[in-house]
């Protein structure tokens, strides 16, 4: 899903199945629409659609409250479905009526394609004027040819929940290899459990799978040599990684019929104690904390030898339209937006880990938010970690991986053919 500002429960890279296609499109970075700076000023800012009516209307409250009422700029927040942003976004921001702030997909097939086509204004001076705080590998997503297109969204890990309560209750301690998972689902399993919820209705769930396990069998470089295009997708670690899943569900350790449970069904089955264990990400954490009754842990997905990497990545962010008539009013809103005043004012409402170190001495989180918090900004500092495959390759690439996926826990495509289709699609 999106942001947790826009859809608050998915992150934005996991719904997106399709690059931005902006075909023709035409335009600078560097706009002479005639800017109005006299007196109060309105701009609008348009975000997804959220799942959830009342975050919307905290987020309404605390951009009124804590920005226009310090700034006198006025914010009119529209929305839109996810798909038909995605449809009249270069259509809104070539006619100049269009926002005047976005927030969009933080990756070169989102934002990056606006800011090739002309479309976002250039916010390198801004980032230096306004000391803005952002982790050094986010602000690199949001870079494309020296030019800074945005400011990135929430940081996002996948890996493992898991329940802490019945770990203790069967014996068992947090896995520190494959080996140690597997004994968990074994035990799962004998104790009647599902030993992983790993739904995978939708399609792009699969993509998570394979990041997760891809991540820890490969290692952060090679993931990103395979990613970059450096080496090829039919590689041993990713043939490896799509059979590990494939035994795991013969095996019968995971949601029962992977391919027919949709993600919904599939994160009840463990807040209901149902799962052992759970594979998505850190977005989930304030359903977690408000539907779990028993203490849940996070790790990331183990590797061969050792506890293995959490994969990262990044949510919508905010980018400011080129042909915008209140770019300085639209600045001081980005600006406020990258503030740690804002930051923690979504760690606390929206559940969401901002791309800036955030001090989250005083805040009121629960332990399994302030355990998710500390590892991302220990990755984010390090900048070891997994990628999410799906924003950062193309949408036949993304095809492919859902397809192959979906064919190996059915049992109609081996993982050797499952890699193969995604090293086809690479090259095509």
């Amino acid at each position: 899903m999106n942001s947790s500002i826009s859809r608050l429960r998915l992150p934005l890279a996991t719904v997106l199945a399709a690059s931005l296609a902006l075909a023709g499109c035409t335009g600078t970075t560097s706009t002479e629409t005639e800017q109005d700076t006299s007196g109060p000023q309105t701009i609008t800012w348009l975000i997804e659609e959220p799942e959830d009516a009342e975050a919307l209307k905290a987020l309404r409250e605390h951009v009124a409250t804590d920005f226009t009422e310090e700034s006198d700029v006025t914010v009119e927040i529209k929305t839109l479905p996810f798909d038909t942003m995605r449809t009249v976004l270069q259509t809104q921001l070539r006619s100049g009526d269009g926002p005047d702030v976005i927030n969009w997909g933080s990756g070169p097939g989102f934002g990056g394609a606006l800011a090739d086509a002309g479309m976002l204004l250039d916010l390198s001076d801004a980032y230096e004027e306004n000391d803005w705080q952002v982790y050094d590998f986010a602000k690199e997503t949001v870079t494309q040819d020296d030019l800074v297109y945005g400011v990135p969204g929430e940081l996002e890990t996948i890996g493992v929940f898991y329940n802490k309560d019945k770990f203790e209750e069967l014996g068992l301690e947090e896995p520190q290899n494959l080996d140690d998972l597997e004994t968990a689902l074994a035990a799962a399993k004998d104790e009647g459990m599902i030993g992983m919820a790993a739904p995978d209705k939708e399609g792009w769930e699969g993509g998570h799978y394979l990041s997760m396990a891809l991540a820890s069998q490969a290692g952060p470089d090679e993931m990103l040599s395979i990613i970059n295009g450096e080496e090829s997708w039919d590689s041993p670690d990713v043939v490896t990684s799509f059979d590990l899943w494939r035994n795991y569900n013969d095996a019968g350790y995971l949601t029962e019929s992977p391919t027919s449970v949709d993600y919904d069904t599939g994160i009840a089955q463990f807040w209901s104690g149902d799962s052992l264990m759970l594979a998505t990400g850190s977005w989930l954490v304030g359903e977690l904390d408000d539907n779990a009754d028993f203490e849940v842990g996070y790790i990331p997905f183990p590797g061969p030898d050792d506890p293995g990497t959490f994969t990262a990545g990044l949510g919508s962010g905010p980018m400011i339209s080129a042909s915008s008539s209140h770019q300085d009013a639209a600045l001081e809103f980005v600006d406020f937006l990258a503030s740690e005043e804002h930051g923690a004012w979504t760690v606390e409402n929206l559940h969401t880990i901002p791309p800036i170190p955030i001090d989250t001495e005083g805040l009121d989180i629960s332990p399994l938010n302030a355990e998710v918090l500390a590892t991302t900004a220990e990755l984010a500092e390090s900048g070891s970690f997994g990628r999410n495959i799906d924003v950062l390759v193309s949408d036949a690439i993304n095809e492919a991986m859902y397809d192959g996926m979906q064919g190996v826990l059915t049992g109609q495509m081996t993982p050797e053919e499952a890699a193969a289709g995604m090293a086809d699609a690479a090259e095509s």
